[in-house]
C-alpha cells in the first residue's frame, strides 16, 4: 500500500470521525451529564417519565450494535470508571486511533497488511484498556471506602437519624466515588425515584457484593421491618471480612501471576535482546518469509498463553 492510499484510508477515516462528532446532542454539556446521571440505569417507559423524552435517540447506524448490548456495556463501563463523555465521543477516539495505527504502520515500518491490522487494532484498543483500568481503581476505591460508610451510617440510626439523614452525612463526609455515588442516589429520591430503586440503581454503576449486601439489607428491612442499625453494623463486619480474605488470596496468587507475566514475555524480551546483540540469528525471522509467517504464528501463540495463563491465575471469590 503505496503512501497516497495510506492518506485516503487516514483522511476517510478522520472525516467519519468529524462527521460523527457533529452529530452532537443540542442540549448543554452540564446539563445533558446531569440527566444521564440521575437517569442512567433506569428503564423507564415514555408513560412512566417525562424525562425520556428528552432523551437523545439512538442513531439508527447504531441500532444493531445495541442489539448486541456491546455499546450498552461500553457505556456502563465508562460509567463505572468515573468517565462522563459521549458514546459518541469515544466510538470516534477509536476509530481515529485505529486509522492512525494502520497508517503509521504503512508509512513507518514493513507495510504488511496484517501487521497493520494488529496494530491498528492494538491502537483503537488502548482507550478500552484505559476505561478499565479506571474503572477497576475506582470500584477497588469505592469497596475501600464502604466499610467506614456502613459504620457512619449505623452511628447515624443509633442517634435517632433516619436513613436519608445518614446518607446525607455520608455525602458530606467521603469524596469521590462513595460520596459523588451517594449523592446521586439522594438527588434521585428527590425527583421521586423510592430509595430502593435508587439503590438498585447504585449497584448497576457500581457492581460491588458488598454493595449488594446493602441493597439487600435495605430491601429487606423496608419490606418486614428490623433494627437497620444491627444489620449494618453485622454488615460491615463481613465486608471487612470478605475484604481481608480477598487481600489474602490476592497475596498468595502474586507469585504466580508473576511468573505468568514472565513467561509471556520472556520470548519478546528474548527477541529483542538478540536482534540488538546478535541480528545475524534474528535476520531470517524479519526478512525471509517462512521466517515472517513463523515470526506471526509465535505472535499469536504467545499472546494466547498469556491469556489463558492469566485466566487460570484470576482468583475467584
Amino acid at each position: 500500500m503505496d503512501l497516497a492510499l495510506c492518506l485516503l484510508v487516514f483522511a476517510t477515516v478522520f472525516g467519519t470521525g468529524l462527521m460523527l462528532a457533529r452529530q452532537r446532542e443540542t442540549v448543554p454539556d452540564r446539563a445533558y451529564q446531569n440527566l444521564q446521571r440521575l437517569t442512567h440505569g433506569i428503564d423507564l417507559t415514555e408513560d412512566e417519565s417525562i424525562v425520556s423524552r428528552r432523551r437523545t435517540p439512538r442513531r439508527e447506524l447504531l441500532t444493531w450494535f445495541y442489539r448486541l448490548n456491546l455499546l450498552h456495556r461500553v457505556e456502563n463501563d465508562l460509567w463505572q470508571a468515573g468517565i462522563y463523555m459521549r458514546l459518541s465521543d469515544f466510538l470516534l477516539i477509536v476509530v481515529l486511533l485505529f486509522g492512525a495505527g494502520v497508517a503509521s504502520e504503512q508509512l513507518l515500518f514493513s507495510g504488511d497488511m496484517l501487521i497493520s491490522l494488529v496494530a491498528g487494532g492494538i491502537a483503537a484498543a488502548l482507550p478500552v484498556f484505559y476505561i478499565q483500568l479506571r474503572r477497576k481503581r475506582r470500584l477497588k476505591a469505592f469497596a475501600q471506602q464502604l466499610p467506614y460508610a456502613l459504620d457512619l451510617l449505623k452511628s447515624s440510626l443509633e442517634a435517632g437519624h433516619s436513613l436519608m439523614r445518614g446518607m446525607q452525612v455520608v455525602v458530606q463526609e467521603f469524596a469521590d466515588p462513595l460520596g459523588g455515588e451517594f449523592r446521586t442516589v439522594l438527588e434521585q429520591t428527590r425527583i421521586g425515584l423510592p430509595l430502593t430503586r435508587a439503590l438498585e440503581d447504585l449497584l448497576t454503576r457500581v457492581p460491588e457484593d458488598d454493595l449488594r449486601l446493602l441493597v439487600v439489607a435495605v430491601k429487606v428491612q423496608a419490606e418486614v421491618g428490623s433494627s437497620l442499625a444491627h444489620i449494618i453494623q453485622r454488615l460491615s463486619e463481613i465486608v471487612r471480612t470478605r475484604q481481608h480474605l480477598q487481600a489474602q488470596i490476592y497475596s498468595l496468587t502474586a507469585q504466580s501471576r508473576m511468573s505468568g507475566i514472565i513467561v509471556g514475555l520472556l520470548p519478546v524480551v528474548m527477541l529483542g535482546a538478540f536482534s540488538v546483540l546478535q541480528p545475524s540469528y534474528t535476520h531470517t525471522l524479519f526478512h525471509d518469509p517462512s521466517g515472517i509467517k513463523l515470526l506471526k504464528v509465535a505472535m499469536g501463540l504467545d499472546l494466547a498463553a498469556f491469556i489463558i495463563i492469566r485466566r487460570l491465575l484470576r482468583p475467584t471469590y
